[in-house]
C-alpha cells in the first residue's frame, strides 16, 4: 500500500469467522468436507410468495431506480401492521419505523448518531461482537456489563447502579439472547427501562430471534410502558423469514431517535431496492403455519444437537430460544480449554463448533452450535464424532 491504514483498524481484530471460514475452506479444498455448526446463516428458503414478489418487481422496467431512504410508505405500513399483530405494539408508520439494509447497519447508525469520541457504551459479556467493534470504530469506549449463568444471563442492575456511568450514552441489550438463548421477562425489562430513565441511557434493543423456536408469545421491549422514551428496537427478516442474504431489517421507536439514525443512514446508502421491499411485505404475510413449519425443521435439528452434546458429555438448557444451542462441559477439568477442544474436533472429525470465548470472557467455558445445518449432516457429524470417541 502507498498509504498506511487508518489508526481505527488497530482497535479491532479481523472478525473471528472470517479467519475460521478461510481455514475451513482450505480443509474442504483438501476434500475433508467439514460440517460447519459455526454460523447462524439460515439455509432454508423464504416463502414462495416472497420470492415471486421480487421476481415480478425485477421484471418490470420502471422499478430499478433509487428508493426513499425511509422506504416506501406501503412497506412501513406493513411493518406497523405486523408489529401490532405479532408484538401488540402500536407504531406510527410515518416516523416510528425505519427500514434498514439488515439490522446490522442499524447498530452502526445508532452508534454514530449518538456517540461522541470518548463516550461510553454498555456492551453485554457475552454478546454479539458487532456491538464492541462498531463502538471502537466510532471512537467510543466499551464498558462491558456481565451476564452470568447464575443470574440467568440477565444484567445485574444492582452492580450497574453502583458503577460510575456518567459517560455512558448507549446500552446494547439482546433478548432472546445470542449466544445463550435466554428469553427476557417483563419484570427484568421493566427494571431495564427504569434503569435507563434513572441513568439517562439509550437502550438499543436487538430482537432478531423472537420467532425462532419461541415457547411463548413473541416479545418486544416496546410493549413495556415508557419504553419509547428510552429505547429503540432493531428487528430483522434474516432469521424469522429465512432472508439473511437479502439484508432487510427495521428500526422502531420514537421519531427523534429514528431521525438521528436516518441522518447517518442517508449519507451511507441510497435506499432499499423496491423489489426487496415488496418481497419483504409478502414475507410479513407468512401465516402461523409457515412459521410453525420452519420451527419444526429447527426442532428436529435441535434434537440432533442435543444428541451430539450428550455424546460429548456437555450440558445445556432446553429452555433456549433462537438459532443456537449454548453448552458447557459436564466435566470442565476434562476439557479445560474450549478453543483447543474446538480445534481438536475440527481436525479429528472435520466438524466445527464455535468457542464461546469469542462472545466475551463470560463465554470462555462454553460452546455454541448453530441449527443452520441440515438434519442429515447433523447425523453424519454425530457418526464422525462417535467414531473418534470410540477410538479414544
Amino acid at each position: 500500500m502507498i498509504i498506511p491504514k487508518a489508526d481505527r483498524l488497530n482497535l479491532v481484530k479481523e472478525y473471528y469467522f472470517v479467519r475460521k471460514l478461510e481455514e475451513i475452506a482450505k480443509l474442504n479444498k483438501e476434500g475433508k468436507n467439514v460440517i460447519n455448526f459455526g454460523i447462524g446463516s439460515p439455509d432454508l428458503a423464504p416463502s414462495r410468495e416472497t420470492v415471486q414478489a421480487i421476481v415480478a418487481t425485477a421484471e418490470r422496467d420502471n422499478t430499478h431506480g433509487y428508493q426513499p431512504y425511509r422506504g416506501i410508505p406501503e412497506f412501513r405500513q406493513k411493518i406497523v401492521e405486523w408489529y401490532k399483530k405479532t408484538y401488540k405494539v402500536d407504531l406510527n408508520p410515518n416516523d416510528e419505523v425505519l427500514p434498514l439494509l439488515g439490522s446490522k447497519e442499524g447498530i452502526l447508525h445508532l452508534t454514530m448518531a449518538f456517540l461522541n469520541p470518548g463516550e461510553e457504551v454498555l456492551v453485554p459479556n457475552p454478546g454479539y461482537p458487532g456491538y464492541s467493534s462498531l463502538t471502537m470504530l466510532s471512537g467510543g469506549t466499551i464498558r462491558y456489563y456481565d451476564l452470568k449463568e447464575e443470574n440467568n444471563w440477565f444484567p445485574d442492575f444492582d452492580a450497574l447502579k453502583k458503577a460510575n456511568l456518567s459517560k455512558v450514552k448507549i446500552m446494547w441489550v439482546n433478548y432472546p439472547h445470542m449466544p445463550t438463548g435466554t428469553v427476557a421477562n417483563k419484570d427484568m425489562l421493566k427494571k431495564l427501562i427504569d434503569f435507563a430513565k434513572e441513568k439517562k441511557i439509550l437502550i438499543c434493543y436487538d430482537n432478531p430471534y423472537s420467532l425462532v423456536l419461541n415457547k411463548e408469545e413473541p416479545f418486544s421491549i416496546l410493549q413495556i410502558e415508557g419504553a419509547k422514551e428510552v429505547a429503540v428496537e432493531l428487528n430483522s427478516f434474516s432469521k424469522s423469514h429465512n432472508m439473511a442474504g437479502w439484508r432487510v431489517g427495521m428500526m422502531l421507536g420514537k421519531k427523534e431517535y429514528l431521525d438521528a439514525a436516518l441522518a447517518i443512514k442517508s449519507n451511507i446508502d441510497s435506499g432499499m431496492f423496491l423489489g426487496i421491499q415488496q418481497a419483504a411485505m409478502k414475507a410479513l404475510d407468512n401465516d402461523a403455519a409457515w412459521h410453525a413449519r420452519r420451527n419444526d425443521v429447527y426442532r428436529e435439528r435441535r434434537d440432533w444437537v442435543y444428541k451430539i452434546l450428550d455424546l460429548l458429555n456437555f450440558e445445556y438448557s432446553k429452555d433456549q430460544v433462537g438459532l443456537f444451542i449454548w453448552a458447557k462441559p459436564k466435566d470442565p477439568i476434562a476439557i479445560p480449554d474450549i478453543a483447543a477442544f474446538v480445534d481438536q474436533i475440527l481436525y479429528s472429525s472435520y466438524v466445527f463448533f464455535t468457542p464461546g470465548e469469542i462472545f466475551g470472557s463470560n463465554g470462555k467455558n462454553f460452546l455454541r452450535l448453530s441449527l443452520c445445518v441440515p438434519a442429515e449432516r447433523m447425523k453424519e457429524a454425530y457418526e464422525r464424532l462417535e467414531k473418534v470417541m470410540t477410538k479414544a
